[in-house]
């Protein structure tokens, strides 16, 4: 249950972005919650190879080129999904970061609606 109300409220984060920037397009409901399952498979199987893959090139930029790995996978699933679309790598790169700031706020609010 916790796991599909998350994919929701990442789905929710997804379109809100999709209507602030302009690079960023999800054409309904469906297909934001779409990206939001596609993101999470992503984020569970291919992020943790790239990772390790670019170890070097993570510790010699301090972490910053792990940036670079998130908007990776945001274009990622734009190539597999129909419905979204992401203008180049810089608005792969702002959504990945806008994501994780309303993600990290949508899901604290979560925890403090469980104590």
């Amino acid at each position: 249950m916790n796991f599909i109300l998350k994919l929701i409220l990442n789905a929710l984060a997804v379109l809100l972005l999709a209507k602030i920037l302009p690079g960023v397009g999800v054409d309904n409901y469906v297909s934001a919650l779409i990206v939001a399952a596609v993101l999470a498979i992503l984020n569970t199987i291919v992020k943790p190879l790239l990772i390790i893959l670019t170890l070097p090139a993570t510790i010699l930029t301090l972490g910053l080129f792990l940036l670079v790995i998130n908007a990776a996978i945001i274009l990622l699933a734009d190539y597999f999904i129909a419905g979204f679309s992401v203008n180049g790598w810089l608005w792969a790169l702002i959504f990945s970061v806008l994501l994780s700031v309303f993600q990290s706020i949508l899901h604290s609010i979560l925890k403090k609606d469980k104590s």
